[in-house]
């Protein structure tokens, strides 16, 4: 209580400590912990290329997949692996704890600590990171408890989610595989932005490019480039 107390009102990180509170509901008693899970190592300038959130973000990784396969399994007792499996892949994905991320209001923080361009990507990483924080230090109970009442609970549809099918590569393969056309996926460059590595990806039917995308991470350009595709294609959902 005492170290919150100086944190908040008295230290070098109070500015820190209040966004902190702002988005998590409290404030840390490790600030230079939870200062590293937004820390992007875009900030590091070449003097320490390993201070950056990617190993928080690793463990929360981690974390975030047994939390929400524990969840899923109690609220699911009559649901087997398959369906499991793929509403844990629906929670945990980029794309969903990027919009996460963006309704606890994770970019106020990440936005000090990134340097150039802030990819949207970005506050799903940086989500994941504070995850990681949150176990350090408070243990697993605490992180579960946490997740499920103040982010799955509250900025999250399940019913929604058991209904919605976003996998534009999957839907596109299968609606290829039913007409009987060849639907392939070619790298056509890659390439530094931001000190980040960026992916061009093109898709092809039949030999012919019908659609392309890029983004810092190679699944997601795969994803965006899908979505045109289905688009440019006029694929129906059935």
């Amino acid at each position: 209580m005492i170290r919150r107390f100086y944190n908040y009102y008295l230290s070098p990180e109070k500015d820190l400590a209040k966004k902190l509170k702002s988005v998590l509901g409290f404030v840390p008693d490790n600030m230079r912990l939870f200062k590293l899970a937004f820390f992007h190592k875009s900030m590091n300038n070449g003097e320490s290329k390993r201070y950056n959130n990617e190993r928080l973000e690793y463990l929360g990784d981690a974390m975030l997949s047994a939390i929400v396969a524990e969840y899923l399994y109690k609220k699911y007792p009559n649901k087997d692996e398959g369906f499991m499996t793929k509403m844990r892949s629906k929670i945990v994905k980029r794309k969903t704890l990027n919009k996460v991320a963006e309704r606890m209001g994770i970019d106020m923080i990440l936005t000090k600590y990134t340097s150039g361009k802030m990819s949207y990507s970005m506050l799903g990483n940086a989500f994941e990171a504070m995850v990681g924080a949150i176990y350090i230090e408070y243990g697993y109970d605490k992180t579960r408890n946490y997740l499920i009442s103040n982010v799955l609970m509250k900025y999250l549809d399940i019913h929604e989610l058991e209904t919605s099918d976003d996998n534009y590569k999957s839907q596109l393969l299968e609606w290829g595989q039913k007409e009987g056309k060849s639907i392939s996926y070619k790298l056509m460059n890659k390439y530094k932005q931001d000190k980040r590595d960026w992916f061009k990806i093109a898709v092809y039917m039949d030999g012919v490019e019908i659609s392309k995308a890029e983004d810092y991470n190679k699944k997601s350009a795969e994803q965006i480039a899908s979505s045109r595709a289905i688009k440019h294609l006029n694929i129906k959902k059935t």
